[in-house]
């Protein structure tokens, strides 16, 4: 391990990665790889945890291609010196944000989407001129193997490579020490990554999760946010880290909420949801037996069938869990969507005060007063209005957590941006050279408290 890293620290010294035609040519083969073998990438995602093909490439290939796409096109404008305004106090002068990048790159990468969540970001450490080791997710081997063969195919060892392996793999990296770390998982692994990222004052982005609330007050459009929901909640059977965690539902369209809610999951995956192709299952026996553990002594109104040998659980409504309940602990990660009712706005500031700043809030109603309101008065990754997840989509807003949901945020510019230092200088001319700077201090102590008007 430690050889690898030294052979990276070498390469990026070496200044290669610092030639945006360099970095572009690299992108650009990673992007033909992916797109040669997306079927197979498709395949390995389905061996692991039988991802619908339609949501692997909408979520994970496709997802990957975009962005690079958009970097690629972006990367000239993004990488030059951006000249910004002087200050008289350093007259005459030019002043420049120069886009340097950190070194080596950790990416630490989940096994919900395992291909997105290891490719993006490694997107963005390249466009920024760094060199970067990739650990994928033990937990999907198959999509784990496809991801070293083509970082393998794409790039040399010291520029970019992947490491395979568990818990103490991990470990060992983290005793190494990086210019960045990136990793992608739970709060309490991410607490973890933090502690060790600051024996080393390394800088890192930890992108988390949080109990993500799903408001639907007695304004909203019941069976189009029904259908929004159960989209949102069931994509990759619920395990999507910015999947509505639990419905807070005004009480006099509870009913009506839960109605529609039953026929969307019906109308998406039939009758029989075991027998559908459009449904994942649970990744492994062990998230499945923790998601069977937070359902002992609910109330099920929806669902609740499962077969341990695929481990699958069908969508699942549970109604009005109690607080202190496994359900309500912490993150579900699953295909259980709880739905508890509210009669006033500050029932509603009970339960989001309750478990800190989520990664995403999603609100379905007309009342625009309502809607600003909540989204002025929590502080919380991202979110929507009127839909779910949707917010990921577009690579012109910044994705990220705030407080357990995460530090920093990534996608498109702002993954350029976060794997850059942004170096300040000042270039100042010969010419020109006003001595009131320099000792002996001459100016009255009236003069220089109006020096705050000349920064």
């Amino acid at each position: 391990m430690m050889k690898l890293l030294q052979k990276q620290q070498e390469f990026f010294k070496s200044q290669q990665t610092k030639e945006v035609s360099f970095r572009k040519k690299a992108l650009k083969k990673l992007r033909e790889e992916i797109t040669n073998r997306e079927d197979a990438i498709c395949d390995a995602i389905y061996a692991d945890f039988k991802k619908p093909k339609f949501e692997s490439m909408a979520a994970e290939t496709q997802f990957v291609l975009a962005e690079l796409n958009y970097i690629i096109k972006k990367l000239n404008i993004w990488s030059k010196p951006e000249k910004v305004s002087g200050s008289l106090l350093n007259f005459p002068s030019s002043d420049w944000i120069y886009k340097e990048p950190y070194g080596t790159v950790l990416i630490v990468a989940p096994w919900n989407y395992p291909f997105q969540l290891a490719i993006a970001p490694l997107i963005g450490a390249i466009a920024a001129g760094n060199t970067a080791i990739i650990k994928p997710s033990e937990i999907t081997p198959n999509t784990s193997k496809i991801i070293f063969e083509i970082i393998t195919a794409v790039f040399k060892k010291e520029y970019v490579a992947v490491v395979e392996g568990g818990v103490e793999v991990s470990k060992e990296l983290l005793a190494q020490k990086w210019d960045y770390i990136f990793f992608t998982g739970s709060t309490r692994v991410g607490k973890i990554f933090y502690e060790s990222a600051a024996k080393h004052l390394t800088p890192i982005t930890l992108e988390l999760g949080g109990k993500n609330p799903c408001i639907v007050d007695e304004t909203a459009a019941t069976k189009l946010s029904a259908k929004r929901i159960v989209w949102g909640k069931f994509l990759n059977a619920g395990q999507t880290c910015i999947a509505t965690d639990y419905i807070l539902v005004h009480k006099d369209v509870k009913e009506r909420l839960i109605n529609s809610l039953k026929k969307s999951i019906e109308e998406f995956y039939g009758k029989n949801i075991e027998e559908s192709k459009d449904y994942a299952r649970t990744v492994n026996s062990s998230h499945f037996n923790t998601l069977q553990q937070m359902l002992v002594g609910q109330e099920i109104i929806f669902g609740g069938y499962s077969n341990e040998n695929d481990n699958y659980l069908s969508p699942t409504l549970v109604n009005e869990p109690k607080l202190d309940s496994k359900l309500m602990e912490g993150e579900i990660f699953g295909p259980i969507l709880p739905i508890i009712s509210y009669s006033t706005e500050s029932d509603i500031d009970k339960y989001l005060m309750n478990y800190g700043k989520p990664l995403a809030v999603y609100v379905f109603s007309k009342n625009k007063k309502f809607k600003e309101k909540i989204i002025d008065s929590y502080s919380f990754g991202g979110g929507a209005i009127n839909d779910t997840v949707i917010q990921i989509t577009n690579k012109r807003l910044p994705f990220g957590g705030v407080g357990k949901s995460g530090i920093g945020a990534y996608h498109g510019k702002t993954s350029f941006n976060i794997f850059s230092h942004q170096k300040a200088i000042i270039k100042r001319v010969n010419w020109l050279d006003i001595p009131l700077r320099y000792p002996p201090y001459s100016l009255p102590k009236k003069i220089v408290k109006k020096i705050k008007h000349l920064f």
